[in-house]
């Protein structure tokens, strides 16, 4: 299985930490807030990353280079505006295959071991849906059982962690789209599913996300 890492961001909650550094290359323990998408996917078997980048995109690929130093190979889908999380995995598909896919967001950490996802889904999309946290108190699906559905009383925030078919981009044209537009076409056609984690897993959206996360023991990296 190959995996997708979104880092095209210009990371603007950052201020003016992202001034002059893209957000994945901000650092978190002396590691890029990357390194830590890129270990999940070492520890789970994956060796063929695509990585979108836009944003100061020649500091990323000189920083992470092709990825042999992590036991990986890295392939760099290219975006001269950013194409926002739909329309980015669109264009990175030739570089992904015709399996089905792992897509992280580049600022998530996580303790989620993605060897838990199925590799082989059934439905065109497997999420991972985590507890609302108080910056997103509303949440964003249900689950009953495996199944992802919209309407319920009982929400789950999305992790930005899951597993795609090939198929769920089928009917898109290239340009700038969301990849939530598409998973809520496919939530009313019953063609997701999902599970609820409740481990360590921090979004590192603004400054002072980024400062809590620096406050919390990690564990090490590759």
């Amino acid at each position: 299985m190959r995996g997708m890492i979104l880092a095209a961001g210009r990371g603007s909650r950052m201020g003016s930490l992202t001034e002059e550094t893209p957000k994945p290359l901000l650092r978190v323990n002396q590691r890029y807030l990357i390194e830590y998408s890129i270990a999940a996917m070492v520890k789970a078997g994956i060796r063929e990353i695509v990585i979108n980048v836009s944003y100061f995109r020649e500091q990323i690929k000189a920083a992470l280079g092709d990825g042999s130093r992590y036991g990986v190979t890295i392939a760099y889908s290219e975006e001269e505006e950013r194409l926002e999380t739909g329309g980015g995995i669109f264009k990175a598909l030739p570089l992904l295959g015709n399996a089905p896919f792992v897509v992280l967001s580049c600022d998530i950490i996580s303790e989620y071991a993605l060897e838990n996802l199925p590799d082989s889904p059934y439905a065109l999309a497997h999420l991972v849906l985590v507890d609302n946290p108080s910056f997103h108190p509303q949440g964003d699906f249900c689950l009953e059982g495996n199944r992802v559905y919209c309407g319920g009383s009982s929400t789950f925030t999305f992790s930005n962690i899951g597993v795609y078919r090939p198929e769920l981009f089928a009917d898109c044209k290239p340009g700038h789209f969301r990849l939530g537009a598409l998973l809520m076409q496919a939530i009313m056609h019953q063609q997701v599913t999902g599970e609820h984690f409740t481990g360590q897993w921090f979004n590192i959206g603004d400054a002072d996300q980024l400062n809590a996360v620096l406050d919390t023991r990690l564990e090490p990296l590759f």
